[in-house]
C-alpha cells in the first residue's frame, strides 16, 4: 500500500516513524515550510522533514494547498491512502477523495472531545483522568469524520501535558499500524461521531498562560501542568513576571494571590479556594531557580499580592 504522510511536529514524527521501522510503503512526505525559531530566529525545520531526510524519504512543503496546488504531486505519486498527523491545515476535498483508501487521521484524544488544535494540553487543563488516541477518516469538517480505533491512556495526577504529549505520539503511532492492518484486511468498522458530546480544544495562546488567582487551587494546578512545557503558566511578583513549571496543592486559606508564607519550602500563595506552593520559578530576565534561592535577594513579605 503506497502511503503519502503529511505531518510537521514531534508528535508526527513518531507516526511516520512507525511507519518506517514497520517497513510501510512512505513514498513520501508533505509538511510545513521551515519557520524561524528561538531568539535568533533561524530558520528551522520541521521534525518530519529532519527525520524523513534522514531516511531518504522525499518532502514537499507547500505554501498553500488551495486550487489544486499539488494535485500534480498526487498523480505523480499515486498514493492508496493519505496518513494524516499534526499537519497543521485543513485538507481541501480534491486531496481527500484523491487516495483510493481516503484519508485517516491520528488524533490525541477520545472523539468526539476535544477536537481541534490542542487536545492534548486542553484535557490536562482540564483535569481529565484519561484521555487517548484516535484514528478516524477524514472529511471537510474539523475532526468529524467517522471513528477507526480508539485507545484509552490515563492521565496522572501529576503528569504535564508535555509527558502526556509524548505517550500519544507512540501510542499514535501503534494506533496507525493497527488501522492499516485492518484497512488492508478490510475489517475496519468506522464509527459515526456523535456531535453533541463534542467539544472544543482551541489553540493556545501565551496570554492564556497567566495565572487567575480567584481560579480554585486544582484549576491552577492543572493549568501549570497543561501548559507546561508550552506556553508555560505565569504570573507577576512586585512587578515582574514569572513563569511556573510546577505547583503543589495545599490546604491554608487566604485572599487569591496572596502570599501566605516565602520560605526555604518555597512560596504560598492563596488561591479562591485552598493555596499552591511554588517551589520553582523564573523570573524575566534570569535563569530558573528554586524559591529558596530566589528570596535569598529578593525578600517576600507575608501578604504581597501576586498578579499584574
Amino acid at each position: 500500500m503506497r502511503i503519502l504522510f503529511m505531518g510537521t511536529p514531534e508528535f508526527a514524527e513518531i507516526s511516520l516513524k512507525a511507519l518506517v521501522e514497520d517497513n510501510r510503503d512512505v513514498v513520501c512526505v508533505i509538511t510545513q515550510p521551515d519557520k524561524p525559531k528561538g531568539r535568533g530566529y533561524e530558520m528551522a525545520m520541521p521534525e518530519v522533514k529532519v527525520y524523513a531526510l534522514e531516511k531518504n524519504i522525499p518532502v514537499y512543503q507547500p505554501e498553500t494547498l488551495k486550487d489544486g496546488a499539488i494535485l500534480p504531486l498526487l498523480e505523480e505519486y499515486k498514493p492508496d491512502v493519505i496518513i494524516v498527523v499534526a499537519y497543521g491545515k485543513i485538507l481541501p476535498e480534491y486531496i481527500l477523495n484523491f487516495p483510493k483508501y481516503g484519508c485517516i487521521n491520528i488524533h490525541g484524544s477520545l472523539l468526539p472531545k476535544y477536537r481541534g488544535a490542542a487536545p492534548i494540553q486542553r484535557a490536562v487543563i482540564d483535569g481529565e483522568e484519561v484521555s487517548g488516541v484516535t484514528s478516524m477518516y477524514m472529511e471537510k469538517g474539523l475532526d468529524t469524520g467517522d471513528m477507526l480505533i480508539k485507545r484509552e491512556l490515563p492521565i496522572g495526577k501529576e503528569t504535564t501535558a508535555g509527558e502526556y504529549h509524548d505517550a500519544l505520539a507512540l501510542l499514535g503511532g501503534e494506533v496507525l499500524l493497527e488501522t492499516l492492518d485492518k484497512l488492508e484486511e478490510g475489517t475496519l468498522s468506522p464509527e459515526k461521531q456523535d456531535n453533541s458530546l463534542s467539544t472544543y480544544a482551541s489553540q493556545l495562546s501565551k496570554a492564556e498562560g497567566e495565572i487567575n488567582w480567584n481560579n480554585t487551587r486544582e484549576q491552577i494546578y492543572n493549568k501549570v501542568r497543561g501548559l507546561n512545557p508550552w506556553p508555560k503558566a505565569f504570573s507577576f511578583i512586585n512587578g515582574k513576571r514569572f513563569v511556573i513549571d510546577f505547583v503543589y496543592e495545599c490546604d491554608d486559606e487566604g485572599n487569591p494571590g496572596e502570599v501566605l508564607r516565602a520560605d526555604a519550602e518555597g512560596i504560598l500563595v492563596a488561591t479562591g479556594k485552598g493555596s499552591v506552593l511554588i517551589k520553582e520559578l523564573k523570573v524575566e530576565g534570569k535563569k530558573k531557580m528554586s524559591a529558596e534561592d530566589y528570596l535569598r535577594g529578593h525578600k517576600i513579605e507575608k501578604g504581597t499580592v501576586l498578579g499584574g
